[in-house]
């Protein structure tokens, strides 16, 4: 939905949409367990749940609900091998979150 907020000005227009998607990716990244994740799995290359949680020393449904944030934010990429999933960094998703961002902040 778009919204105009001022009628005596030039509209500004929202788009909650793409509010929704970028406050979702930002959220994603912007949690110290999360990046914990990330960096593990960028050392590692590609990796499982389980040398994920068990190098971190997580409980594996605690690192599980974070890497469905990290997955549903586009940050990692899947792949299934039989039962297990394993997991590896999406650059470019995240290539292109520091591109915004840095657009943003006018670096």
């Amino acid at each position: 939905m778009v919204q105009t907020l001022s009628p005596e000005v030039s509209p500004l227009l929202i788009n909650e949409m793409q509010i929704r998607k970028a406050r979702l990716l930002l959220r994603a990244i912007d949690h110290e367990l999360r990046q914990q994740i990330l960096n593990y799995i960028n050392e590692q290359g590609r990796t499982s749940v389980t040398n994920i949680y068990s190098t971190l020393k997580l409980e594996q449904s605690v690192a599980s609900q974070h890497l469905a944030i990290l997955r549903k934010a586009g940050c990692v990429n899947t792949i299934r091998n039989g039962k297990q999933i394993h997991y590896s960094v999406n650059y470019s998703r995240l290539q292109e979150l520091q591109t915004i961002i840095e657009d943003f902040l006018g670096k």
